[in-house]
């Protein structure tokens, strides 16, 4: 623990809310079709139409937004689609709208850890809509770099510690997220932090947890005060 010295964190989930708000637009999607189907088949239709399209729209808001259409699509006809589509972009338009809510913890905890780290913000998502949060969040001030990435597999950690010029035994990642925030770090020979949210996207569901001496877990982001 004591050659870390450059602390990145995932935002969504990790330093405000996010999945709450994703969860909330699907349902009020749902809900548009609940005269003709079941909730859980319109949920599965939609996640199956993110997952094909997931290579090309990437994550965020504009992506779900574009899979809600097509799948929409899908399940209607010509003449309802076209009602469907408007109540569509009002979900997608609400959900870029929604406030910055930091998760409990959050500014103090970054307060402290500045003052002795190297701070970083390592996400996904849209561009626009990440930068958006971050300027709302009043955490700007905190971190030395962001990082908007479309995706965290091993290859995109491998740049951006290039780009830190940070060895991956002095670099700690914290996230929501098993599968992006915490196997790809350690399969590089960081150290990583996960900090489990009450809600996590399906494709992002990893319920193995790694065993590494690497690899830490913590109730909430005040215990990180704990080890460093």
């Amino acid at each position: 623990m004591n050659s870390v010295h450059t602390i990145a964190f995932d935002a969504d989930d990790t330093l405000w809310v996010n999945e709450t708000y994703f969860h909330e637009a699907e349902m009020a999607f749902c809900e548009l079709f609940k005269d003709e189907l079941p909730y859980k088949n319109v949920s599965e239709e939609l996640f199956a139409t993110e997952m094909k399209n997931l290579h090309l729209y990437g994550y965020g808001v504009k992506g779900f937004m574009l899979c809600m259409m097509e799948t929409a699509g899908k399940l209607s006809n010509e003449i309802s689609y076209r009602a469907l589509a408007e109540k569509i972009i009002e979900i997608g338009h609400d959900l870029l709208q929604k406030p910055v809510e930091l998760l409990d913890g959050v500014a103090e905890t970054l307060d402290q850890l500045k003052e002795r780290y190297r701070l970083v913000v390592a996400t996904k998502g849209d561009l626009l809509d990440q930068e958006r949060k971050l300027r709302k969040s009043g955490l700007q001030e905190c971190f030395h770099h962001i990082e908007i990435m479309s995706d965290k597999k091993t290859n995109d950690y491998q740049k951006l510690i290039r780009h830190l010029d940070c060895k991956p035994e002095h670099f700690l990642m914290v996230g929501n997220s098993i599968k992006s925030d915490i196997l790809p770090v350690l399969k590089i020979g960081g150290y990583a932090a996960h900090i489990p949210y009450h809600l996590t996207w399906a494709h992002e569901h990893q319920d193995q947890k790694p065993e590494s001496e690497f690899f830490m877990e913590f109730k909430n982001i005040r215990e990180i005060l704990n080890y460093f």
